[in-house]
């Protein structure tokens, strides 16, 4: 029995088109991943399992609807601009109409200078950076936060939504996610973040105080800790030290 529960909630009548509902990460898995083959001749990522752990934890929000966006192109007076056409499906207007957290004609932005000097703002080609609006309330248990982060591992190549931290077990309503485009490696970018499209991952996490300690190891229990580590060859951290995580 699950003692956490990670609740997921919006407006009835989107509920019920049961479409693009919230999913474990784990059900995100991307194929060159799936196909990689780890053995003693040929060792991959896939045997290493804090890379799939941060590839399989908490939750993942999709696209509730085509999102069309011009970024860094000439508007109507030839000053370079971001664009957005935000697609609403048919089923949608009724829970719309109800006020539904979704994306409009009416474009949605963070200005940039909200960001200061802050790396991003060159890599957004210094325009303001297009918000993706969510349909889903997310509430955890007393005690527990949400850090929203580009899917781990596993992130879209045209952008990513900025990571923050929510106190998701007081926070009353939806939370939003301005995204950065990938200018560096698309100067201009003419796109289709379609309806689906994973966007951001959700790790809940248990709010405690932490203090820092450094200390020094003496030679003798370093060495200990490394001959047990490389008796094995593969899977050797899965095998002596991981504990399994659980996300449903």
């Amino acid at each position: 029995m699950f003692e956490n529960i990670i609740e997921f909630s919006s407006q009835e009548d989107y509920v019920n088109l049961k479409e693009d509902y919230p999913i474990p990460t784990k059900l995100n898995i991307p194929d060159w991943f799936k196909q990689l083959n780890h053995s003693m001749q040929n060792k991959t990522v896939k045997g290493c399992v804090p890379f799939l752990d941060a590839l399989t934890s908490g939750y993942i929000l999709k696209m509730p609807q085509d999102f069309a966006l011009k970024h860094n192109f000439p508007n109507d007076s030839g000053k370079l601009d971001m664009f957005q056409a935000p697609a609403l499906r048919p089923e949608a207007s009724v829970a719309f109409a109800k006020s539904l957290n979704m994306n409009t004609d009416s474009i949605q932005s963070h200005p940039v200078a909200q960001l200061g000097n802050c790396p991003y703002n060159s890599q957004n080609k210094n325009l303001p950076y297009h918000k993706i609006l969510n349909p889903w309330k997310i509430k955890t248990p007393k005690g527990y936060s949400c850090l929203f982060t580009p899917i781990l591992n596993n992130g879209d190549d045209r952008f990513f939504p900025m990571s923050g931290i929510v106190d998701t077990d007081v926070f009353p309503t939806e939370i939003n996610f301005p995204i950065v485009i990938n200018g560096d490696k698309y100067p201009e970018l003419d796109t289709i973040i379609k309806k689906g499209t994973p966007y951001v991952q959700i790790i809940p996490f248990k709010r405690d105080a932490w203090k820092m300690k450094v200390r020094g190891t003496k030679t003798s229990e370093l060495f200990t800790r490394r001959m047990g580590y490389a008796l094995k060859v593969l899977y050797n951290y899965k095998l002596r030290y991981w504990n399994k995580k659980i996300w449903k």
